[in-house]
Order: structure tokens, then C-alpha cells, then sequence
């Protein structure tokens, strides 16, 4: 087969069935995406809704009846996100419903995997014990999907483990949001239920994985040195003023240390009514992932919760840990910004990539939706303007897996898209 053949049979399908019974809901979205295809199958992913969540234990079998055995993932939601039969996305919360996704990927090598925390590494060891782990040699250069329980304590020690494994992989996925009776969320791996840990999925070959990771806010004020910090807590902060920027002590120009606390109080002074009444609940610390970019733009941050203050010593606790040298900026979050932010992403990735993607998995927080837009389908459809023929399907997370310049989170209040294309 050559490569132009290998290309053109490439193919991704969603499938979203909403029918209240889960033995008609697995038949029609087996049904739909069988149709559909045009090649046998060789990965699928599946996305439930917590309105089933007492049948999760029936899921795989069903599945298993009506499919033919390829490596396949998928978790619980409080809500799924599918494409219809007109090509639409929909996202559904709150109410019963399926998402299959089949994918013909030729070329491309596919190996699914469980894990507990108990099997992971210990974050000295070597990069080969987390090679052993997943099974699949750095050279492969595989490309993960990667959905968690809640429970899944050890979540942030893996992402820091298969980054430090697989330095030039992407990583993309979710945290299952919807809990059964006992706690429990469901996690689907290879025609099986698992109550706990994480389920995963590697791609190698001839496949491309790319993201897009919305993180829903807008940056206010300038960005500012950290001179002092201690763990998760900013003690110092230093004007950047400086068009080369250059950490404290550094510039030509150095300006006047102040406390965190007092920064901000300024800050907040110059916003307008709105935003200071947003900054009230809605305020975020940015840290720059990027320690040389001289002009910091949107997206370019690591957004993380603002825990509290000191005003003792005017000190701020964030939501991770923090260093002297690094660069942090204020950010603001609501609805406006969240879509303005999106769209930004989106705009700049079909900008700057080729437009060939064949389809896309979504990871939305379940924080998004229509609990922060006051409208269905929001960043479904937007997504559906940029790429209006890609397969989309996903759902609503309790934490949104993606990376952020060269590293990769866990997020929250995130909509994280995983689009894949061919090289």
C-alpha cells in the first residue's frame, strides 16, 4: 500500500445515540458507526453517561457482542459529546446517552493499557522502568489518549513520569466525572470495567496527535518576576521593565520588589467595575511556561487557582508549586473570556497547521457546558466552525489532561482537544 493509499483509508467516526435503554443505545451507535465505516476497525473509544451509571458492569459485554476485538478506552461522564448524523456535534449533560468512536488508522500501531498507582515508578527512577511499564519503545514515538479515575491519586507523578519517558510525545485525556453508587467511576479498557486507576491508549506509526488546550481565561495587568517563593507560596514580585526580559537582579533597569498582595491591590484598582467584581471569584495566577519568550501572549501560561492570602506579609498561596526566576501574570475567568480564548486557539492552530485532521476527541471540564455558557454545545460547535467535517466526540471531565508548552497537566476549567491527522 502506498502512502497516498494508506491517507486517503484513514477514517474516524462518532456515533451518539441517546435512546434511554442501553441495549437499544449500544445497538444504534454500533449500527451508525458500522455503517459508516468503510474499512475494518483497528481502535475505538467510548464515552458513557452518568445516567447509566448502574449498568456500567453491562457496557463491555454489549459492546463486545456487536464489535470486533480492537484495543478500545472510554470512561463515565456527566455528559458526552458525540456527532450526529448530520455531521453536528451535540453535547449532552444530565441525560442517558453513548458515544462510540471506531477509527480505521493504517500504518498505525495501537496498545491499551491499565494501571493502578501501586504499579507506577518512583519519580527517581530511570526513564526505562516507565518504558517497561507502558510496553511501548521511546522510538516508537507513540502519541497517548489517557482517561483517569477520580481516585487515581498518583495522577500528577504519571503525567511527570511518561513526560520525562517520552519527552517528545503528546499526552491528552480526562478525569471520569461520573461516580456510580460506591463511589466509583467506570473506566473501559479492552472489554473490560475497571472501578479504579487509569486506562490508556498509545498510537505509533503513521498517525499525528495535536492539541489544543483551552484554558478559559484572559490575562490582566503585565506579567511580573517572582524574586521570593517558597513551595506554592509567592512572597516577592518584580516589575518586568525591561523589553529583553531578564529575571531580577538582571535588568538594567531595576525596579522596586513589592509584595505579591500589593500587586495585586494595585492591579485591581485599574480594572473596571466588571472585572473587579469578577475578580471577587474568578481569580486566577498564570505562570509562564516559557523562560525566554520575550513577549508573553495568551496560552502561554499555566493557569492555576489563587488559594489565598497572607496579609501579614502579603504573601499568596497558588495552586502549585513556584520558584524565583519564573514569571507570573493575574488572569481573569468567565464565559467571555472562556470563548474568546477557544477561539484564539483555534484560530491559531489553522493558521499555523495543516487542515487534514480526520478527528478529534474533546475533553471539556465539567465546569464548561451549559453550567457557564447558559446555552447547549458551545465549544462543540465552535470547534465545528474551524474543523466542520472532523468527527468529534468526548466528554465532561473532573480534570482535563493536556500540555502547556513543553510539559503536561492536569487541568481544570479546561476544554483540551486531542486532533489527530496523518503526517
Amino acid at each position: 500500500m502506498t502512502g497516498g493509499d494508506i491517507a486517503n483509508s484513514m477514517q474516524w467516526v462518532s456515533a451518539l445515540s441517546t435512546r434511554p435503554s442501553l441495549e437499544a443505545a449500544v445497538d444504534d451507535v454500533v449500527q451508525k458507526a458500522q455503517a459508516a465505516m468503510r474499512e475494518p476497525p483497528n481502535v475505538g473509544f467510548v464515552f458513557i453517561a452518568a445516567a447509566f451509571a448502574s449498568e456500567y458492569s453491562r457496557l463491555m459485554p454489549l459492546l463486545q457482542e456487536r464489535l470486533p476485538a480492537i484495543p478500545i478506552i472510554g470512561c463515565g461522564g456527566t455528559g458526552v459529546v458525540g456527532t450526529k448524523g448530520n455531521g453536528q456535534p451535540q453535547e449532552v449533560e444530565g441525560e442517558p446517552a453513548i458515544v462510540l468512536t471506531l477509527a480505521t488508522l493504517p500504518g498505525v500501531t495501537v496498545r491499551s493499557f491499565h494501571l493502578t498507582a501501586e504499579q507506577l515508578p518512583d519519580l527517581d527512577s530511570a526513564p526505562d522502568a516507565w518504558v517497561e511499564l507502558i510496553d511501548v519503545p521511546i522510538d516508537d514515538q507513540p502519541q497517548f489518549v489517557l482517561l483517569a479515575d477520580q481516585s487515581f491519586s498518583k495522577i500528577n507523578d504519571l503525567l511527570q513520569g511518561l513526560d520525562f519517558a517520552y519527552p517528545g510525545s503528546v499526552k491528552v485525556g480526562g478525569v471520569a466525572s461520573a461516580a456510580a453508587n460506591d463511589g466509583s467511576s467506570g473506566l473501559f479498557c479492552d472489554y473490560r470495567l475497571y472501578r479504579e486507576g487509569l486506562v490508556g491508549l498509545t498510537l505509533s506509526g503513521n498517525v499525528v496527535l495535536e492539541t489544543i488546550v483551552a484554558q478559559g481565561c484572559r490575562p490582566i495587568g503585565q506579567p511580573y518576576w517572582v524574586t521570593e517563593g517558597e513551595r506554592n507560596i509567592l512572597l516577592g514580585l518584580e516589575e518586568q521593565e525591561d523589553s529583553n526580559p531578564v529575571p531580577h537582579g538582571g535588568s538594567s533597569r531595576v525596579s522596586q520588589k513589592r509584595t505579591p498582595l500589593e500587586v495585586l491591590q494595585d492591579l485591581i484598582q485599574t480594572l473596571d467595575e466588571e472585572d473587579r467584581m469578577l475578580a471577587q471569584n474568578a481569580l486566577f495566577v498564570g505562570v509562564a511556561q516559557n523562560e525566554f519568550k520575550q513577549d508573553l501572549e495568551q496560552g502561554d501560561f499555566l493557569i492555576r487557582y489563587l488559594l489565598g492570602v497572607d496579609p501579614r506579609v502579603g504573601a499568596i498561596a497558588i495552586g502549585d508549586r513556584i520558584r524565583p526566576g519564573q514569571r507570573i501574570q493575574f488572569h481573569l475567568r468567565d464565559a467571555e473570556a472562556s470563548a474568546e480564548d477557544l477561539e484564539m486557539l483555534l484560530e491559531r492552530y489553522q493558521q499555523t497547521k495543516p487542515t487534514d485532521a480526520i478527528g478529534a476527541l474533546m475533553f471539556a471540564c465539567v465546569g464548561r457546558g451549559e453550567r457557564l455558557y447558559d446555552e447547549p454545545n458551545f465549544d462543540s460547535h465552535l470547534f465545528s466552525r474551524y474543523f466542520p467535517d472532523v468527527p468529534l466526540s468526548g466528554f465532561f471531565c473532573s480534570g482535563e489532561i493536556g500540555p502547556v508548552g513543553n510539559s503536561t497537566f492536569l487541568h481544570g476549567f479546561t476544554s483540551a482537544f486531542g486532533i489527530v491527522r496523518q503526517p
